[in-house]
Order: structure tokens, then sequence, then C-alpha cells
């Protein structure tokens, strides 16, 4: 008998929260489905100031395959990424934030940064590339 898709893709959500450590936090699965193709945004909450960052984004022909890329992804993306740290602030607000992502390049955590908002709506103090630990 073959699993409910809805099962697997519960199975997959739970792998991918528990493999990069935010199962109590949990990460929203936004899925878009365009010309047969579905995009993936795996979104992170930071609870200390309460802001939603791109973690990455993936695509597939349906919800499981880009689960599965997603998975494929968390499982090795430390080896290929940078670590980056930016300090930003929201406008209106004097508390500067810090806040951690993984890229390719300083453009890359930018983008993940600036995913679905204004960029004009903060104000970026510092990006720095973190030491290889």
């Amino acid at each position: 008998m073959t699993k409910d898709n809805s099962v697997r893709i519960a199975e997959l959500q739970k792998g991918i929260e528990d493999y990069i450590g935010m199962a109590q936090k949990g990460v929203v699965f936004d899925f878009e489905e365009k010309a047969g193709v579905v995009t993936l945004h795996a979104i992170t909450v930071n609870p200390r100031h309460n802001q939603s960052f791109l973690f990455h984004t993936t695509k597939g022909v349906n919800k499981i395959e880009a689960l599965e890329a997603l998975l494929a992804y968390v499982k090795s993306y430390k080896e290929k990424e940078s670590s980056y740290t930016i300090q930003w602030s929201a406008n209106g607000d004097s508390e500067l934030q810090t806040s951690y992502f993984r890229a390719k390049n300083v453009l890359g955590a930018l983008d993940k940064l600036y995913f679905q908002r204004d960029p004009n709506t903060m104000t970026i103090f510092s990006v720095i590339l973190n030491p290889i630990a």
C-alpha cells in the first residue's frame, strides 16, 4: 500500500524542521504552483524579533518533489554555502537586530533578508562573512 500524499508531505516537513533545528519554532512551507511547476519557499520566523526570512527556495513537479529537494538541500547546505551575519533595523525602530543566513554570496544573503518585503523599510548596518568554523 502506498502512503497518502498528505502523510508523506507531513513526514518531509517534519524531517526538514528537525534537521535544521526548527521543530519547536516551525518553518513556514509556502507552496506556489504555476505552469505545472511547484515552487516551495521555506520561511523561518525569528522568535526574538518576530520577523520572517527566506531559508531556501526549491522547485518540483509536485509538493513532494519540492520538499524532497529541500530536504536534500538542508542535509548539505552547511558545506556548500557561507555563513553571513547581517545587522539591521526596521525603519522607525531604534533597536539593532542581528540575523544569520547561509548563502552562496553576500547578495544571496541579502535576498533572503529582503524576501517578501520592501527594502526601503529597513536599514542595513553591516553584512559580515563569518569565518569558517
